[in-house]
């Protein structure tokens, strides 16, 4: 994923956790994946920043609490996704990591597993454009930047952005949450 410079990073403020572990109750991917950080970094020469690695048991602890079952390759595929900490990650990247990784997968099953995550709820699907969607393992309530011609996505805290009024959702609706997607590019000087 392509960072921000850093100082436009710094004037991002910093989301961490779901609306559960905000009100001081863990959420599956807390309580058994975050937790299970001990801290087992490895480094390799992919190029990428593999940071901890869950523990597999925490992971599929993780699988059968939000009612999945734990197969080998939703295993791989969720510490793929965790282990990195809160990101927005689209199929075609995790299929990437997953081969880089060796995880033997194809695109439509990660698509599959991506989608099961997010009706699980350990996941958020962030659409853009209708064209691109972008799968977030932080699902609190939060918003999005996107910056244009980098194609990346960053967190922007809920109570960053103020929204006055909803309509009326129609009769046998109801209004589940609210998206925002603030676009981004470099300023044209």
């Amino acid at each position: 994923m392509t960072t921000l410079p850093p100082e436009a990073r710094a004037t991002l403020p910093k989301t961490t956790g779901t609306p559960l572990a905000q009100a001081g109750q863990p959420t599956p991917i807390e309580a058994h994946v975050h937790i299970a950080h001990a801290g087992h970094h490895h480094d390799d020469d992919d190029g990428l920043d593999d940071g901890a690695t869950p523990d597999p048991h925490a992971v599929r602890a993780m699988l059968r609490a939000a009612g999945l079952r734990p197969t080998r390759q939703r295993v791989a595929l969720a510490d793929l996704l965790y282990a990195r900490g809160d990101r927005h990650i689209s199929a075609e990247q995790l299929y990437d990591e997953a081969q880089v990784a060796k995880v033997p997968v194809s695109l439509a099953t990660i698509y599959n597993t991506l989608h099961q995550f997010t009706e699980a709820g350990l996941l958020r699907e962030v659409a853009i454009d209708g064209t691109k969607t972008y799968f977030d393992t932080n699902t609190s309530d939060h918003h999005h930047f996107f910056i244009e011609g980098e194609n990346a996505v960053y967190d922007i805290p809920s109570t960053s952005v103020g929204i006055g009024r909803l309509p009326e959702p129609p009769e046998g609706m109801e209004i589940v949450r609210v998206d925002v997607v603030v676009r981004l590019r470099p300023k044209q000087i």
